[in-house]
């Protein structure tokens, strides 16, 4: 599992998506969000703007990338 840094206390899942590179575009987190494909902590999330904070762990299409703090 990778660790993706964030500058900040917190960010949203759809920012937190393209930052780890796990989808392209916003439009794409609209997409993916949505139809329940992504999971924090286990649980499915189907809100984009989610706030992430350190130790958060995103997965996506067997894919998981955890948030870290810088």
């Amino acid at each position: 599992m990778d660790d993706i840094e964030i500058r900040d206390d917190s960010i949203r899942l759809g920012q937190f998506l393209k930052l780890a590179n796990l989808i392209e575009t916003g439009a794409d987190a609209k997409i993916v969000v949505g139809d329940g494909l992504v999971s924090v902590n286990g649980e499915v999330e189907t809100r984009r703007g989610r706030q992430l904070t350190g130790g958060d762990v995103v997965e996506i299409g067997g894919l998981s990338v955890r948030v870290a703090i810088r």
